[in-house]
C-alpha cells in the first residue's frame, strides 16, 4: 500500500500516509506503520500521530534551544556591561569568546567574576584555594 501511495506528488502522498495512520487507531500495525512513515508533516492535529509528534517534539525542542540562547545571550550582554561600568577593557577575541558562549554555567561564573575583576582576563583565570600558599 505504501508503494501505491509514493506514485502520488508529495503532498498528497503525506496525507494519505497520515489518514492511514489515523484509521489503524491504537493496534501493532500502526506502530509499524509509524516507523516506515517517518519524516512526513501532519494533516490531523490532535490525533496523535507521528508526523504530529514529531512536529510538537521539534517545536518544543527549537523552544527550548531558543529559550537557552536568549539567556546565554543575555548573560553575555550583562557581562560586559559590568567590564563596561568597571572600565575594564575588554578586547574583541575576549568580547567574542564571552558573546560567543552558549553554557549558561560558564556564563553565570564568569558574571559572578566580573563583579570583582580588575582586567577582563581575571574572567578566565581560577582563583586559588582559600588557605593556599603559594611557593
Amino acid at each position: 500500500m505504501a508503494r501505491g501511495l509514493l506514485s502520488f506528488d508529495p503532498p498528497t502522498t503525506a496525507y494519505w500516509f497520515e489518514v492511514v495512520e489515523v484509521g489503524l487507531e491504537n493496534t501493532p500495525t500502526r506502530e509499524k506503520w509509524k516507523t516506515l512513515m517517518k519524516g512526513y508533516t501532519t494533516h490531523f492535529p490532535g490525533h496523535g500521530t507521528l508526523f504530529e509528534e514529531t512536529y510538537l517534539e521539534g517545536k518544543a525542542e527549537g523552544k527550548t534551544e531558543g529559550e537557552a540562547k536568549g539567556k546565554a545571550e543575555d548573560r553575555a550582554a550583562l557581562i560586559l556591561r559590568v567590564l563596561d561600568k568597571h572600565a575594564i577593557h575588554a578586547p574583541a577575541d575576549t568580547r567574542e569568546r564571552i558573546t560567543s558562549c552558549t553554557d549558561l554555567d560558564t556564563l553565570t561564573l564568569w558574571f559572578d567574576r566580573a563583579l570583582t575583576a580588575t582586567k577582563a582576563e581575571d574572567l578566565f583565570t581560577e582563583a586559588p584555594a582559600v588557605g593556599s600558599v603559594e611557593t
